[in-house]
């Protein structure tokens, strides 16, 4: 069996997200921006915006300032001159994928057909026309939020029932539909979905395809496998939150088709898939900051035993218990991750605000605070903020405030 470093993995890993290419020059183009979409497979979508949302933030790290009207425009628009090339579906979780991958999970929807959680299908059995209404609002419309449903159903003629149901329960039942293929969701207005019938967001094409389980669950691994680089059995599961049972035998498909060559990773103490198409650099490269649901990162195990980096997110936890901040940035230098840093963009303050920054152990404490620093004024300038404010918290604020 072929055998890898654990420093090898490590920069085959972060070559495999793209972290090792040139950054562009000049402006960015969309073509640009959905190559390196394609590199990932999927945007995590996430609803915290105190520094930007989550699926924004993986190119900027990638490619570095871009407008963020591309990918809204990818995602959220479609013309006959630009077609839509990006779609909302559950994937690692609710994110956008290629539109041509919606069709792979057409067994993910089948199994949703009865409800994605137990609310969702007492919601369902207490309201058992609201789907069938929903879809004839919508047929007749076009896209609308949840909210917008909900006011067209009460002003219906509904004889002596008065207003029909909770809003929170058709917000679900629209999910509901999203989830099972029925709706998709045709474009984001301050974030909240416009769902559309899937036949008017989606290609025919892509609506057609009828791919079965096994062949689909072979095709989302050889997605991950190669989003991965190097990994372990769990890492390409949860790319796509595949079971063990689904992915056993794909896995299998695909080393005898030569995609995945078995590797022995030394340290990692669990078998390991290398890519066949994976680059392996000879020097650790990469520099960037990190959301919390940037695919590098967003399974913790795996940052953990590749970059001896335990992360947990603190949005959660009460104040006063919270380690690093509210919000935190893993930070990439060299390939390796070597920082934290809590972020918020204050528009009241015109700034992007880092009420903490630590350095990792072993870290260059120097090197570090001048490459965070021109990172972070990167990253202000891309959201139209004119600075940097470093607060007081951290083993590495102070050397980061006299950096900027």
């Amino acid at each position: 069996m072929f055998e890898m470093t654990a420093a090898a993995a490590r920069r085959t890993a972060v070559a495999a997200q793209g972290f090792t290419d040139r950054r562009p020059a000049g402006s960015v183009t969309r073509r640009r921006v959905l190559q390196t979409v394609d590199r990932t497979a999927l945007l995590q979508i996430d609803s915290v915006s105190v520094a930007v949302r989550a699926h924004y933030m993986p190119v900027f790290s990638r490619i570095g300032g871009y407008e963020r009207d591309i990918l809204d425009a990818a995602a959220w628009h479609h013309s006959p001159r630009t077609p839509r090339a990006l779609v909302e579906y559950w994937a690692h979780e609710a994110a956008l994928i290629p539109v041509e991958d919606w069709s792979l999970m057409r067994w993910r929807m089948h199994r949703y057909e009865g409800g994605r959680w137990e609310g969702e299908r007492r919601v369902l059995e207490r309201n058992p026309t609201m789907s069938r209404d929903i879809l004839d609002v919508i047929t007749s419309v076009g896209a609308a939020s949840a909210g917008e449903i909900e006011k067209h159903l009460r002003v219906e003629p509904s004889g002596s029932r008065g207003p029909w149901w909770d809003r929170s329960d058709v917000k679900v039942v629209c999910e509901q539909l999203f989830a099972v293929g029925e709706l998709s969701v045709d474009r984001r207005v301050g974030f909240i979905r416009y769902y559309d019938l899937a036949e008017r967001v989606l290609p025919g094409v892509v609506l057609a395809a009828r791919i079965d389980e096994g062949d689909a669950v072979r095709e989302l691994l050889r997605r991950s496998a190669r989003a991965h680089g190097v990994a372990t059995a769990a890492d390409l599961r949860d790319y796509y939150r595949l079971s063990a049972d689904q992915a056993r035998p794909a896995i299998a498909d695909l080393v005898d088709e030569g995609t995945l060559v078995p590797v022995a990773v030394r340290g990692w103490g669990e078998p390991a898939y290398l890519h066949s198409e994976a680059r392996v650099p000879r020097r650790a490269r990469g520099t960037a900051l990190l959301s919390p649901f940037d695919p590098l990162v967003f399974y913790r195990p795996r940052t953990e035993r590749i970059f001896g980096f335990r992360y947990r997110i603190e949005i959660y936890t009460p104040a006063h218990k919270r380690v690093h901040g509210y919000y935190v940035f893993p930070f990439l230098m060299g390939g390796e991750l070597v920082a934290r840093v809590d972020l918020k963009a204050d528009r009241a303050v015109d700034a992007l605000c880092v009420p903490g920054a630590f350095v990792e152990d072993g870290a260059d404490v120097g090197a570090v605070a001048e490459a965070l620093a021109a990172e972070l004024l990167a990253m202000a300038n891309w959201l139209g903020l004119s600075g940097v404010v470093v607060g007081d918290r951290g083993n590495l604020a102070a050397k980061l405030a006299a950096q900027l």
